[in-house]
């Protein structure tokens, strides 16, 4: 029973899988998607980036006017999370607050799901790069003492030289992970703060709408 457990070791030992080099070959290819997806949504949120303010001043005025094409057209100029969100709201003026509010809702879930896209990436890769560098260091130093069991009278230097070429795997691991973390953690941050100034021209516009709604209710009377 032994002299069969050593020899599927022995077998195991011998498989490709158990070489620590294809994990560093894995972190890389797992780093250059990582930085990838960070240049990526750098642009598209660079691209996406307004003067709330500024918007908000403007559909302020727009709607104390009752100019909705005015409206329409200030917010269509842009493709942010904020306007085009608010610009549903706009559009489905007419049939009252209550529905322009869902559909605003409606708008956002969507708006926001393109906003964290690749963001799970980011967050997973976050999270495991590390594990998968330790991963690769026990392998490292698994091959380490089976080289020592071959050879014991360079048992020191191999060793030795075993284990410090396995934590190089535990170092890229940290070194893929760390700059994922950074980046998942101002990324979500940034779609935080959209979804907020959207938030706030969503309630400027429904403000608006539930005024006017109070004021033919009170000339009705």
């Amino acid at each position: 029973m032994h002299n069969g457990t050593g020899s599927l070791v022995h077998v195991l030992l011998g498989l490709p899988v158990f070489r620590s080099e294809w994990v560093l070959y894995l972190l890389l290819g797992l780093s250059l998607i990582s930085v990838g997806i960070m240049l990526e949504r750098w642009i598209f949120y660079r691209t996406r980036r307004i003067d709330v303010d500024a918007v908000r001043d403007a559909l302020a005025l727009s709607l104390d006017r009752g100019d909705l094409e005015a409206a329409v057209k200030m917010l269509a100029k842009y493709d942010a999370l904020e306007t085009n969100v608010v610009l549903v709201g706009v559009r489905a003026y007419h049939k009252g607050p209550e529905a322009v509010e869902d559909l605003m809702a409606g708008a956002l879930g969507r708006e926001r799901a393109q906003y964290e896209r690749r963001l799970s990436f980011l967050a997973t890769l976050a999270s495991n790069a590390p594990y998968i560098g330790l991963f690769g260091t026990v392998l490292g130093i698994v091959r380490s003492f089976r080289d020592l069991a071959a050879n014991m009278a360079d048992a020191s230097s191999a060793v030795m030289a075993g284990i410090a070429e396995a934590l190089v795997a535990t170092a890229v691991g940290l070194l893929v992970a760390i700059p994922a973390v950074i980046a998942f953690n101002a990324f979500k941050g940034r779609v935080k703060q959209s979804v907020t100034d959207c938030q706030l021209l969503a309630r400027l516009l429904l403000a608006q709408l539930k005024t006017v709604d109070v004021s033919v209710d009170r000339a009705a009377e």
